[in-house]
């Protein structure tokens, strides 16, 4: 089972780019997209090839965020936005921006097989949007424990806008006042962890330096002087069947580059075709 997260900055952009190229040659079993920046009508015809499912949930401000889903087998079922999957809380702010899409997948012994495409909230720009997204972190954390404790395998895929650890960017010692590397971002972030999630990048290589996002300022990239922001995050059962996960940055579709996990073969034919 091979799932690829991208966040885009923009599905048009990326299009352009060879983005749809490369993903034809990688024979992947689900693609999770974010920062899509177009509405259903913008979306290229390479964009929506014909042997996979694909799943959107757009923002309401034209060109601004967005996020998709993609899968080889037809879900069983699927929940655009978090207020269809969670109708008690409000998360009208949220849906409002395009931020999430669950499909499910039926396994031969019962369990659901859930795979969710997510783009977090920044707080870069303003003290509010940070405000913002710490509630937002509040909501989605007790959402997850909920679909865990329901019996649900998980695999969250997307743009987190948090680095966990110090060794998830280069110059941690400058950004522990900015959005994305708080102290408080980051404890949230234990919490996900102790609450049975694994990051499965950091499960398998614990001291590898390994960014997914550079700034477009200075010379970030051709430095590597970047943020590892981009995440797959799994119930305990997928985590354990994790193979590998790498970043693919020998071309450049965004200022994120493509992350891959493969899981093993066991796993993949778990889900019923």
């Amino acid at each position: 089972m091979k799932i690829i997260t991208a966040n885009l900055n923009g599905i048009r952009a990326a299009s352009k780019k060879g983005f749809w190229d490369w993903f034809g040659d990688q024979d992947a079993d689900f693609l999770c997209l974010q920062e899509l920046k177009a509405h259903a009508h913008q979306i290229p015809p390479e964009a929506a090839p014909d042997n996979y499912f694909h799943h959107y949930h757009f923002a309401q401000k034209p060109g601004y965020s967005g996020v998709a889903l993609y899968s080889r087998l037809q879900p069983t079922g699927v929940y655009i936005g978090l207020s269809e999957l969670d109708p008690d809380t409000d998360w009208s702010d949220m849906d409002a921006e395009g931020r999430f899409v669950m499909a499910d997948f039926l396994t031969p012994n019962g369990t659901t097989l859930s795979v969710i495409s997510v783009y977090f909230p920044s707080g870069s720009s303003s003290g509010q949007r940070q405000a913002i997204k710490m509630t937002f972190l509040e909501r989605f954390l007790a959402l997850m424990k909920r679909l865990k404790n329901d019996g649900r395998e998980l695999i969250v895929c997307g743009d987190i806008n948090i680095a966990h650890q110090r060794i998830d960017l280069k110059n941690w010692r400058g950004n522990q006042k900015n959005s994305g590397f708080l102290p408080e971002e980051r404890a949230w972030f234990d919490q996900w962890i102790k609450a049975g999630f694994s990051d499965v990048l950091r499960q398998l290589y614990p001291e590898k330096e390994q960014y997914s996002w550079w700034s477009n300022r200075g010379q970030a990239r051709a430095n590597n002087v970047g943020w590892r922001i981009d995440y797959h995050m799994c119930t305990p059962a997928i985590a354990a069947k994790a193979q590998s996960v790498s970043v693919f940055t020998d071309s450049w579709y965004s200022d994120h580059a493509p992350v891959t996990a493969i899981f093993d073969d066991h796993s993949a034919s778990e889900v019923e075709q």
